[in-house]
């Protein structure tokens, strides 16, 4: 049994990060890597990985690139089988990769729909299926990490079509940690509040909304990105050995004062 700090560390575990190019998903791939975690990252194509493989160097680090569309059920498949060749086994999945596009709903399409929900929801079940798959032939369990949102709780006008997504996602986590543990496999979330990103700075153009936004955080400023990866350092690592089905919300303690 590890003791002490030695409970946190992901040393000898094998990592997937989809939607790993930027922002959040480049983020917490650095921080499993820095954890002891190898590490691959997931993007649409290995082309948009240069940034977070130059900054895995920075570090001094390996990363492995994975080219996958995570909207295509059957990429996601071949994604993960290629990561866990890569790595000699796999043993944590992070669900990351999203897309959102703000639009009144009545403007709503069905492209649109399509799009965000094949990507945010559809591409982290068959992500997580074949991760499971991969775990369980290996004959050991592992732990899968998806990225909720605060829209998994809270209606945001213009964002039906992410938050319906993000929604759909904790209910994922919950069935899934239910059915999976047996194998076992844990499956947790995140929900990060308020962060400033490629996904969303549409918002953070608008001061008034940044104004608007600042007095509803309890700690009274946006998230930095490192502040979410203890908790996915946590959730992924034998510390949690005893947690699955539950969202972590990092949000300022906007959702405990709603």
């Amino acid at each position: 049994m590890q003791r002490g700090l030695a409970r946190f560390s992901l040393a000898g575990r094998r990592a997937l990060v989809t939607g790993a190019s930027r922002g959040i998903g480049q983020a917490l791939a650095l921080g499993l890597a820095e954890a002891g975690a190898a590490v691959a990252v997931a993007a649409r194509s290995r082309e948009g990985l240069a940034d977070t493989l130059a900054l895995f160097g920075e570090a001094g680090h390996a990363a492995l690139p994975v080219a996958m569309d995570v909207a295509v059920a059957a990429d996601c498949a071949r994604g993960v089988a290629e990561a866990a060749a890569g790595l000699g086994g796999l043993d944590i999945l992070v669900n990351n990769a999203g897309v959102e596009e703000v639009r009144p709903s009545l403007e709503v399409d069905e492209v649109l729909w399509d799009r965000i929900l094949d990507t945010n929801l559809k591409g982290a079940f068959f992500c997580a299926q074949a991760a499971a798959r991969t775990m369980t032939g290996a004959g050991h369990g592992g732990a899968i990490l998806n990225l909720c949102s605060l829209t998994s709780e809270v209606g945001v006008p213009t964002a039906v079509p992410y938050g319906s997504s993000k929604s759909g996602l904790l209910g994922m986590t919950r069935a899934l940690s239910a059915e999976w543990a047996s194998l076992d496999i844990r499956v947790n979330a995140l929900a990060p509040g308020y962060f400033r990103t490629a996904l969303t700075d549409v918002f953070y153009a608008d001061e008034a909304w940044q104004t608007a936004m600042l007095g509803k955080i309890p700690l009274g400023r946006f998230g930095r990105l490192d502040d979410l990866v203890g908790a996915a350092i946590y959730l992924c690592s034998g510390a949690a050995g005893y947690v699955t089905g539950q969202c972590l919300g990092i949000d300022g303690g906007t959702l405990a004062s709603i």
